[in-house]
């Protein structure tokens, strides 16, 4: 069976599970959002033997029959019905614990990137360009600090022309609305304010010059490069995440064998399955690798541009599983999980 771990909100199971239906493999979709409220999780040693049960929906799931898991976008464990603020946060916190150890104890299955606690181990943007530059690839130069005497220098050293990103996402709100840092430059005037800096690390790095850049998702040992033609636009001349779509261009691309190679061995020598890798192309045709998303969106890129991305990550997860026309468990097994 195929354990998909991902919210209910999540539209990129939606474009795979029309693959997975055709594969024909038992499955079953769940959020650890559906537990402790939702659903029942049991693990067990009795008499030496381990077990472990997911109640969900009326069914039972025994999940040494998960051979594949994708591990998406799951929501926090939510226990809605504690009414206490205290109380529910020590069930929720309690509830991702014994989730957690459930999946470690998953050892036959497996796993899309990567187990949790691995994926969120390697989760960490100086390891990729680390390994990245191990590896052979070309990295920007960069300084990661909180150092506000070391910003003025590398801006004159980048001939002023400087980005800043930040290590990692993590949810803040500015004039009580929801924010995201996305890539920045840092002109002139900022650098007056540069004590700011000693309150939270950043990335710097000189601000490259583009030709396009690109999108590479790896699956397994798959490769898809997708061209981004951030140029064309303003809004996405710095960080092209800014969506202008109707001026900036995407289209499938013929990334160099060479290069192609380093992605895989990346991505696998952290220990992951998936990844959604960042390059800048300059216009002297260097490839600049910024970045590796460890469970990044891919769905855009196969919208834009065709890449059967989709079908691949199918592919990945079937080929462990040994089919079943629907997401039931065999009788016998709902019978003898206790």
């Amino acid at each position: 069976m195929l354990l998909i771990i991902s919210s209910h909100r999540d539209d990129s199971i939606h474009v795979v599970l029309p693959k997975l239906r055709e594969r024909g493999v038992s499955l079953l979709w769940w959020d650890e959002a559906d537990y402790p409220g939702a659903s029942t999780l049991t693990t067990s040693c009795l008499d030496g033997r381990w077990r472990q049960v997911l109640t969900y929906r009326g069914e039972r799931y025994d999940l040494s029959k998960v051979s594949a898991v994708w591990d998406r976008r799951p929501d926090r464990p939510s226990a809605l019905e504690v009414p206490e603020p205290s109380q529910r946060a020590f069930a929720e916190h309690t509830a991702k614990i014994a989730v957690t150890g459930a999946y470690d104890l998953m050892v036959g299955a497996r796993w899309m990137p990567a187990p949790p606690q691995h994926a969120a181990a390697v989760d960490n943007k100086l390891l990729h360009l680390y390994r990245a530059a191990e590896l052979g690839l070309t990295v920007a130069d960069t300084v990661v600090t909180n150092d506000p005497e070391v910003l003025v220098p590398l801006w004159n050293r980048a001939g002023g022309r400087m980005i800043t990103k930040s290590l990692g996402f993590h949810p803040f709100t500015l004039d009580g609305e929801a924010r995201h840092l996305f890539t920045a430059t840092v002109p002139r005037r900022r650098l007056t304010g540069r004590h700011r800096l000693r309150h939270g690390p950043a990335i710097l790095q000189p601000n490259l010059p583009k030709a396009y850049e690109l999108r590479v998702t790896v699956v397994g040992e798959q490769v898809f490069a997708a061209r981004i033609d951030s140029q064309t636009s303003r809004l996405t001349a710095v960080d092209w995440r800014h969506y202008d779509d109707t001026k900036v261009g995407y289209a499938a691309y013929d990334l160099p064998p060479d290069i192609a190679d380093r992605c895989v061995r990346l991505v696998a020598g952290l220990g992951l399955t998936f990844g959604a890798l960042d390059f800048i192309v300059t216009p002297d045709g260097r490839y600049v690798f910024l970045e590796l998303n460890v469970n990044g969106q891919w769905a855009f890129v196969e919208l834009r541009t065709g890449l059967p991305i989709s079908d691949a990550i199918a592919d990945w997860l079937t080929s462990a599983t040994s089919g079943g026309a629907a997401a039931r468990p065999d009788p016998k097994d709902s019978a003898d999980a206790h």
